[in-house]
């Protein structure tokens, strides 16, 4: 039996690099002001943490757009799978050519194409979805804060987010 609600437990897990940043933040703050020496030394050093733990946790949170969707990723060792009742594949992302975000679709997918293979779509809400930060981070010259725009201010039309040639990646305005 759980204690708090469905809505405010998937809101706590959204949140939840932000919420323990913000701890710590409260604990480095009081051994700054209460310690001495060693200790105010250790608080700052809590503090810088925290403070890097809460912007990397406000990304994330931008990233992630709920769960229970169709189908569940996977991402291990360099590979994202996706499982859905209608489709499904996987991708290596170091032989991945392009990622893509497609608006059209609802809810929207992303896409992940690799040479030699058909495009995998994987809707944003699918279980799982939120381990593709991580995996997308890995993805050279990927740019983190136009990927978050086009996903929260999504265009009508489907935007290269990334592909290895960087130099002819489309970008929003």
């Amino acid at each position: 039996m759980s204690f708090i609600r469905p809505e405010a437990q998937q809101t706590i897990m959204r949140f939840r690099e932000i919420l323990i940043g913000v701890a710590l933040d409260l604990l480095g703050l009081v051994l700054i002001v209460t310690g001495r020496g060693l200790a105010v030394w250790i608080g700052v050093a809590v503090c810088i943490g925290a403070s890097a733990l809460i912007l990397a946790g406000i990304q994330r949170a931008r990233f992630r757009k709920g769960a229970g969707g169709a189908g569940v990723v996977n991402v291990v060792e360099g590979a994202v799978s996706y499982f859905g009742p209608l489709t499904g594949g996987a991708v290596s992302l170091r032989e991945m050519n392009r990622l893509s975000f497609d608006p059209r679709q609802t809810p929207p997918h992303w896409v992940l194409e690799q040479a030699g293979h058909d495009p995998l779509f994987i809707p944003m809400n699918a279980e799982g979805a939120d381990a593709l930060f991580d995996a997308f981070e890995g993805l050279k010259g990927l740019k983190t804060q136009h990927m978050l725009r086009v996903m929260n201010d999504p265009p009508a039309a489907p935007v290269t987010i990334w592909q290895r040639d960087s130099s002819t990646v489309r970008r929003l305005t």
